[in-house]
């Protein structure tokens, strides 16, 4: 308000001028209210220059909403110069123009205030003579016809005859902003009401006109206020159903909102069952994998295990039949020297009976003898040294048996060690492979959000390896079962072979017993007084029996051993089918909870079906109600358009009548002064 003021004060001493007393005054009185928005000079006497200073101010004010200058006795000067200030103000709704005698250069300047002001809602011009002037008056209701803000205008006491009562009718025409006029008081007539009454037929905006005291006809005065009906018929329908279209819109937005955050938490639901169940996925399969990996070791270990004890079988079935060899070879040694003893018994006795008949011949033979003794003597130092040989041939199966007894004590040391070493492996095994799961676990655990985006992708990729997994699994076995038959096989090799090895050391042994036997054949003949060298023998002979009894305890203690080794690798190897039967168990355990992962990702996809098809159910119900909804609307702007044309067939009907009755009256020929 103080600025209102300075800015009045410093633009009268620009110009030169006194400042007007009583608009000082009003001033004064204005900002003593307090914060006024009214600048009320009603019946204040404004001179020129006056109103040209508060044109200038009131074209930049931002304070006041409402301006009165009624009964104020403007001249044309300063109408025109007030009004031009107004055109560029953007703050006074309300101008009060009352009782100012305004003639053309008013109605000129006003029509030029409604062509460029956007802020004027109520316009009061009063007990003024805007009608008197045609031209003037046209070009104010030119300006009226362009203004889109102006709601209410007051007209009465104009002096508007039925002309310009046809230019305020154009002026309607194209107007779409004003609500209110007020025409009361003045000289319309009938031919002005029937061209406000025709404007009416296409401005649906005005809603209430006043045109008492105008010399209208009644008929004419209800035909306005029928169109006045139903342009505020019209407005409160349009109101009812922008309300309502606005109320739907609303509710057609928040059930959208409603229906995107509740399909939005159902995605997010969704995701996050994937994600679980992707990560259960992901890690059964890992454990899946790495129970797969023990298992293949297991069964590795235990084949290695089993080829080890085959070999170890073997090794013992080798030296079982070795011994058994020499068991059949000291029995017949034993037969043989049975067979011997009979023999030189029997000949014993008949050398006895031949001793008489010899003696004669013996005397005479003496010198012969004498010359056969030395080469006798010749041929047992040769048999003393074949004795001798096979006493050390005796002592080298000695020392092979006791280095096969201690190859087998060595391979028995070495079997104990690799399974020591295959059990401390295996537990190695175990722990690397817990170390590499707890690894696994923090890198998912890292690479969450990374496997989130890509959860459907990995999804199939896992369905894909797992089925890769399993082929891999079948072609593990096969080649598993293809390895043992060909280990079999070799194992079969190998026996055949060492079979083949043994029957060649038989035969060799039967051809070194068939040579002793000659050479025991040849020494029988040759020794029949050879009795000492035969007591020798058989000295050796006992002896060497004595030792071949104490290496048969040997070897049955040492069998012994091996059985006590046999029952412990037993005992081991069925401890390491019961860790695998329970590792086999814990595997179809684990598959048994993967297939209630599996029905329970198929139970949550069928959830999630179902959910979708409830939710496109309600889209479907939602979007039938949207369009019943948008059909009503469409019906009530039929019947709208129907109304419309009613009133209009309506008022072209009662226009044909008044003209008629205009026709055949004896007014019709009586034309009033201009």
């Amino acid at each position: 308000m103080e600025d209102f003021r300075r800015t009045y004060l410093r633009l009268c001493k620009e110009s030169g001028l006194e400042p007007q007393e009583s608009v000082l005054n009003q001033l004064h009185d204005v900002r003593a209210a307090g914060d006024s928005t009214r600048l009320d000079l009603a019946t204040q006497s404004l001179s020129v220059d006056t109103c040209a200073v508060l044109g200038r101010v009131l074209s930049n004010d931002v304070l006041f909403t409402e301006v009165v200058l009624s009964d104020c006795m403007l001249s044309e000067e300063g109408v025109k110069l007030l009004l031009h200030g107004l055109c560029s103000n953007t703050t006074v709704k309300v101008l009060d123009l009352k009782g100012n005698n305004m003639r053309a250069v008013g109605s000129e300047a006003l029509g030029k205030l409604l062509r460029q002001n956007k802020s004027i809602r109520r316009l009061t011009l009063e007990w003024n003579a805007l009608g008197m002037w045609g031209e003037a008056f046209s070009i104010f209701c030119e300006g009226l016809g362009s203004n889109e803000a102006l709601k209410q205008l007051d007209l009465r006491n104009n002096q508007i005859n039925h002309q310009g009562a046809g230019e305020l009718a154009m002026a309607l025409k194209r107007n779409t902003t004003l609500q209110e006029l007020d025409l009361r008081w003045n000289n319309i007539g009938l031919l002005g009401g029937r061209a406000l009454l025709e404007s009416l037929q296409q401005n649906r905006m005005l809603l209430q006109l006043e045109m008492a005291g105008n010399n209208v006809p009644s008929d004419t005065l209800k035909a306005v206020e029928q169109s006045i009906d139903h342009n505020s018929d019209r407005k409160s329908t349009l109101k009812e159903s922008r309300s309502k279209t606005q109320v739907l819109s609303k509710e057609i937005q928040s059930l959208r909102e409603e229906k995107g955050k509740q399909f939005l938490n159902m995605m997010e639901t969704i995701d996050k069952q994937r994600e679980d169940l992707g990560r259960s996925s992901r890690m059964s399969a890992v454990r899946v994998g790495q129970l797969q990996e023990a298992l293949n070791e297991r069964k590795s270990a235990v084949n290695s295990l089993k080829a080890k004890l085959q070999m170890t079988e073997a090794a013992l079935a080798l030296s079982e039949q070795k011994s058994h060899d020499l068991g059949e070879l000291l029995s017949r040694v034993k037969l043989e020297k049975s067979e011997l003893k009979e023999r030189q018994s029997r000949e014993m006795n008949k050398e006895q009976e031949e001793a008489v008949i010899r003696e004669g011949k013996l005397i005479r033979e003496l010198h012969i003898s004498t010359e056969k003794t030395l080469h006798l003597k010749s041929k047992v130092d040769e048999l003393e040294r074949r004795c001798k040989a096979q006493q050390d041939h005796i002592f080298d199966l000695k020392q092979e048996l006791t280095n096969s007894t201690a190859e087998l004590k060595l391979r028995l040391a070495q079997a104990e060690e690799r399974l020591e070493a295959e059990k401390k492996r295996s537990k190695q095994t175990l722990d690397d492979a817990e170390n590499l799961r707890q690894k696994e676990v923090d890198q998912l655990n890292r690479h969450r959000e990374e496997s989130e985006r890509s959860l459907q992708d990995r999804v199939q990729k896992l369905e894909g390896i797992r089925i890769q997994l399993e082929e891999e699994l079948s072609r593990v076995r096969a080649l598993s079962v293809t390895e043992r038959a060909q280990a079999e096989e070799e194992l079969v090799k190998v026996r055949n072979q060492v079979r083949l090895e043994e029957q060649q050391r038989v035969s060799h042994l039967e051809e070194k017993l068939r040579l002793l036997t000659q050479s025991r054949d040849e020494s029988q003949i040759h020794c029949t007084q050879q009795k000492r060298t035969v007591s020798e023998l058989q000295a050796k002979n006992n002896h060497l029996a004595l030792e071949m009894e104490g290496l048969k305890r040997r070897i049955e203690e040492l069998q012994q051993e091996l059985g006590g080794k046999e029952q412990e690798k037993v005992a081991e190897v069925n401890k390491v089918r019961v860790e695998l039967q329970e590792q086999i168990g814990h595997l179809q355990a684990e598959r048994a909870t993967q297939g209630g992962l599996k029905e329970k990702i198929a139970a949550l996809e069928r959830e999630m079906k179902v959910q979708t098809s409830n939710h496109r159910e309600a889209l479907l119900d939602k979007e039938s109600e949207i369009a019943s909804l948008l059909e009503k609307l469409r019906l009530k702007d039929g019947e709208i358009m129907r109304t419309r044309e009613d009133e209009a067939q309506r008022a072209s009907f009662l226009q044909k009548a008044i003209l008629t009755y205009v026709q055949g009256s004896p007014l019709g020929s009586y034309s009033p002064n201009k």
